[in-house]
């Protein structure tokens, strides 16, 4: 952690709905004139698409069917946890781009599936976002939690979850739901062990929990929207957060324990809103007032 340069890391898993999350930060610190460099996790994998495939097929052969991007042994974990640690220390670091699609290819310059060359944070940043699967991941020898300022989880119950990233990896990515459910098979142990265990060390967590009936979610053949859904978001540190004002802000909301609101899903970036920002410009505060 770093008073002068702060780090906030958003994680999630493939489909959770990170990126709408980031979507949200990026909108207040626009407003808010913060200037924040920026991580994306998919930028520390090992492998590109291609040597993905063929790392896959020669584990397969190991008997190992289980080696997927939710486990350390398919990205760069060390030296996403040196970018880290030289951001705190320092406000610089390195990252790159994975390029996912034709229109990225056409921004980066290099085709789908690869990455760019690697490169230097901004200069001046006022803090380092980070949007992936392993902002606060813990291993026996990585500890990317201990060096994030605010850890945020992006925890959809993991039906609603399937069916984002189904109806994201079919109908954006061009998978098919064979394909798909697959990869939700092949991924599931480190789900368990390397995913799941994050939320613990995150301070807010987000979870969208559908009022529909999404109990085949191989099946469905839409996304619960939000007004068909709850958020319950979860305070590792509840001290300092003005329950009774949010209560009152937020229409339809209600506290079920003690560290937990219950919102509207419909209500959740008015949520975020109004939880986020008043951290972000804590760690800013900060920052300004750091020696």
């Amino acid at each position: 952690m770093s008073q002068k340069h702060p780090i906030i890391s958003v994680t999630g898993s493939s489909g959770a709905g990170t990126s709408s999350v980031k979507r949200t930060f990026d909108q207040i610190f626009r407003r808010e004139g913060v200037n924040a460099a920026n991580i994306e996790g998919d930028a520390f994998h090992a492998h590109d698409r291609a040597e993905m495939k063929v790392k896959m097929a020669e584990e397969s052969q190991k008997a190992n069917n289980h080696f997927s991007h939710f486990g350390p042994e398919a990205n760069l974990l060390a030296e996403l946890e040196a970018a880290f640690k030289s951001y705190g220390e320092t406000g610089q670091g390195q990252t790159r781009h994975y390029v996912h699609d034709d229109e990225e290819a056409e921004l980066y310059g290099t085709s789908p599936g690869t990455f760019t060359d690697w490169g230097p944070f901004p200069d001046g940043t006022d803090l380092l976002f980070y949007e992936g699967l392993h902002g606060a991941v813990v291993t026996d020898d990585i500890n990317n939690a201990q060096h994030a300022d605010l850890k945020i989880g992006v925890v959809p119950v993991i039906n609603l979850e399937w069916i984002q990233k189904l109806h994201r990896d079919r109908d954006a990515r061009g998978y098919t739901a064979d394909a798909v459910t697959d990869t939700i098979l092949r991924r599931m142990p480190d789900y368990v062990n390397y995913i799941c265990p994050q939320f613990t060390q995150t301070d807010v967590n987000f979870q969208r929990v559908p009022m529909v009936d999404t109990s085949n979610p191989f099946i469905a053949r839409d996304i619960p929207s939000p007004d068909e859904s709850m958020v319950v978001i979860r305070f590792r540190n509840p001290r300092g957060i003005d329950f009774p004002y949010l209560v009152s802000m937020i229409a339809g909301s209600f506290m079920s324990r003690a560290n937990s609101i219950v919102i509207p899903g419909g209500k959740l970036d008015l949520a975020m809103q109004l939880i986020l920002t008043p951290m972000i410009m804590q760690l800013i505060d900060r920052k300004r007032g750091a020696p």
